[in-house]
Formats: structure tokens, C-alpha cells, sequence
């Protein structure tokens, strides 16, 4: 199918003439400034800034981060609903800023599904061919093909109001498929649907993929989805790139705070500690907890040659264990809940909100009386799992 290329691509949204006028005569000639966490210049408002990637044919990428972070707008500048305000976009090769979104070869399911009420599964399914003027032999035979595969076969004959959200989607998807595009953008496509019915869905994306020759560039807000459906993931946040990687390289190597808080769930607890370094050997620090880090995590450090400092330690919820030993860090319960085959400790350690999963296997007896409110408790984590920040917020490793 196809490869992309998004080289330096910006977005601007321009001020309101009248707006920028006030604005001036207000505060003068400002060149920059920051406002509702999106830079703003002269031009205008940047949405999207500088976003370079190269995405491999059949790759499977997603785009993930907060409402407002530009993944949306990126991914209509891709359909070319957006005007690309700077930067070049290349479809196989073919640089496509001026082409129109007809010509790119790209199909695009949305979030609302955007079916047409008045025409059956069939005809949705068939249109964009129509359209094409395709022999109807052709059209009938992609159609059946596209409904097996999302296994909606029985449904051709209805209208959309006869359907599921899920049922829905899929035809949304088979539309889509029908056509052979060389890309598949899909914005937020499960966002409507209850919990069970996203997980099933997930699946069936999944299953899609393996069946159709075609490149993805899928948006979600959604961590989950994000870490089971891509091959890589980016990270955004107002309109910058935080990361790129696969799912477990943005997981176990978070390349700041902002991703190591938005990946994993629930998400990683922070502390203010302090990096040492004794003999060649770096420990973290905090209260009466020292723990020495890991061979690998040593080397990473040494090689950056980093020294010692104030830093914040991150630590995810299930690499921390309950202990009584010297050396552990006390806390009080504030918060139990039982998630089943998993307890999730809220408690308060150092005047901070840290979560502990705890497995049940681990407990004995009534676990539910064994962390009421304000009982008290200690906890302690390996070097192999600390994450070191600076306190600027950059992974101190790489």
C-alpha cells in the first residue's frame, strides 16, 4: 500500500483580525506568548508544531494525548480537511500539501460514524464505489467481501437506526475498506461506545488489521487503546510530540513526566528524592528509603555522565510492595478498593497520594479489614523499577 511521511508540519490557526487589533493596542506588539497551553504568535495560534514522522507501509501508528493536544488536527491535515500551514506531507512518495482529499487515495472513519439514515448497509457500503463509477459486478463483489470480514453479512438490507453503536462502526470501517485506500485514518472511532463494546471492538480492529493490506494512523485519548492497537505510539501534548515508541519502549522508558503520567494506569506515583552517588554507584533517596539502582539504570547515568541532585522519582503503582523491613517508607491508608483479583492502596506517604496494587493472592484473612482507614503501613520498590526525573521533568537516563 503506502508509506507516509510528515516533515516539520505545523498548524496555525489564524487570529480574528479585530481580535489581533484589540490585542495590540492592548499589550503592544507582543511576538510571542502562551495562552491556554498553546503557543500563540503574530500568525495566529499553533495547534500543531514541528511534527516529524516516518510511518512504514502496513504499520499500524497511533496518535495519543489529551483533548487539545493536536493529534486531530494533525490527523485532518492528513485526510486534508486541514490546510497544512508549513511543512511538506508525502502519500507513497507523492508530496500531497495541494492535492485534494479525493485524489490522496485515503479513507477516514469518524467518531459519529456519519452514516447516510436514509440508505441501507449496502448502499452506505457502496457509495463511495458509486461514486467511482465501478461496474456494478465490482462493486457487489468488494461489498460482500468487506461485510464478511467485519461479519455484518446479515445486516446489509438494514437501515442504520436498526443498529448497534458497534454495528454501526463496523459498517463506518467496511465503507471505509471498501475502497483498497492506501491510508486508514480513523479519529476517535470507539469513543461512543459503552466499555465492553470498545473492548470487543479493540479486538475486532485488531483482527482487521491482519486481513487488509493497508497503513493506519488511528487518534484516541485513550492509553488502553493506544498500547493494544499500536505498533508505535506518539505522544503529544499542545501540539508537540513528547515520544515516540512502541508500546512497551513508552511504558518501561518514559522520556519525561508528562509520559510517564499519561501512560499506564493506574498512573506512576512521584516523589521528591534525591540522586547520590557513592563509589561509581547511584542510589536513590527518600526519608529513611535508599535504594541502589540497577546495573543497567547505573550505566545509562554514568554514560550522561549526570551528577547528583534533587530529582523526582517515579515508581508505577504494581512494581511497589508492602514490607515492615528497615529502610521502608511509611505510610497511612486513606482508600481501598477492591478490584478483584487486585487491591488498589491509596495511601499517604510524605504529605503525597501514592497507589499501591497489591495482588490478593498476596493477602491472608479478611483483607478487607486489614486496610481500613488510616492503618498504618510501609512500603518499599526495587532499582530495577525506579524512573529518575530532573526537576524540569526529562528522564535523566536518556
Amino acid at each position: 500500500m503506502a508509506g507516509l511521511t510528515l516533515k516539520n508540519i505545523k498548524k496555525i490557526y489564524p487570529h480574528n483580525t479585530d481580535q489581533k487589533k484589540e490585542k495590540k493596542s492592548k499589550k503592544g506588539d507582543t511576538a510571542e506568548e502562551k495562552k491556554a497551553a498553546l503557543q500563540v504568535t503574530e500568525k495566529g495560534v499553533v495547534a500543531v508544531q514541528e511534527f516529524n514522522l516516518e510511518i512504514a507501509d502496513k504499520e499500524f501508528i497511533v496518535l495519543v494525548g489529551p483533548s487539545g493536544c493536536g493529534k486531530s488536527t494533525t490527523l485532518r491535515m492528513v485526510a486534508g480537511l486541514e490546510e497544512i500551514s508549513d511543512g511538506e506531507l508525502y502519500i507513497d512518495g507523492k508530496l500531497v500539501n495541494d492535492i485534494a482529499p479525493k485524489d490522496r487515495d485515503i479513507a477516514m472513519v469518524f467518531q459519529n460514524y456519519a452514516l447516510y439514515p436514509h440508505m441501507t448497509v449496502y448502499e452506505n457500503m457502496a457509495f463511495p464505489l458509486k461514486l467511482r463509477k465501478m461496474p456494478k459486478d465490482q462493486i457487489d463483489k468488494a461489498v460482500k467481501e468487506a461485510a464478511e470480514i467485519l461479519d455484518i453479512t446479515q445486516y446489509l438490507n438494514r437501515k442504520p437506526k436498526a443498529l448497534s453503536g458497534g454495528q454501526r462502526q463496523r459498517v463506518a470501517i467496511g465503507r471505509a475498506i471498501v475502497r483498497e485506500p492506501k491510508v486508514l485514518l480513523m479519529d476517535e472511532p470507539l469513543s461512543n461506545l459503552d466499555a465492553k463494546l470498545r473492548n470487543q471492538m479493540r479486538a475486532e480492529i485488531i483482527k482487521l488489521r491482519q486481513k487488509i493490506n493497508t497503513t493506519f494512523l488511528y487518534v484516541t485519548h485513550d492509553q488502553t487503546e493506544a498500547m493494544t492497537l499500536g505498533d508505535r505510539i506518539v505522544i503529544m501534548k499542545d501540539g508537540f510530540i513528547q515520544q515516540i515508541g512502541t508500546p512497551q519502549e513508552v511504558f518501561d522508558h518514559p522520556a519525561n513526566l508528562f509520559v510517564a503520567g499519561f501512560i499506564g494506569t493506574p498512573q506512576m506515583n512521584f516523589f521528591d528524592a534525591r540522586l547520590v552517588k557513592e563509589d561509581g554507584k547511584y542510589f536513590v533517596t527518600n526519608g529513611p528509603a535508599k535504594v541502589e539502582l540497577s546495573e543497567e539504570k547505573k550505566r545509562n547515568l554514568a554514560a550522561k555522565d549526570v551528577g547528583e541532585q534533587e530529582i523526582i522519582l517515579g515508581v508505577r503503582p504494581q512494581h511497589i510492595s508492602l514490607g515492615d523491613n528497615e529502610g521502608t517508607m511509611a505510610a497511612t491508608v486513606d482508600v481501598m478498593e477492591m478490584m478483584g483479583s487486585e487491591v488498589h492502596l491509596h495511601v499517604s506517604a510524605d504529605g503525597k497520594d501514592v497507589v499501591i496494587i497489591v495482588p490478593t493472592m498476596n493477602l491472608t484473612g479478611n483483607h478487607t479489614e486489614n486496610f481500613s482507614y488510616g492503618t498504618p503501613v510501609h512500603f518499599a520498590f526495587g532499582g530495577n523499577v525506579c524512573h529518575v526525573f530532573s526537576k524540569d521533568g526529562n528522564n535523566l537516563e536518556f
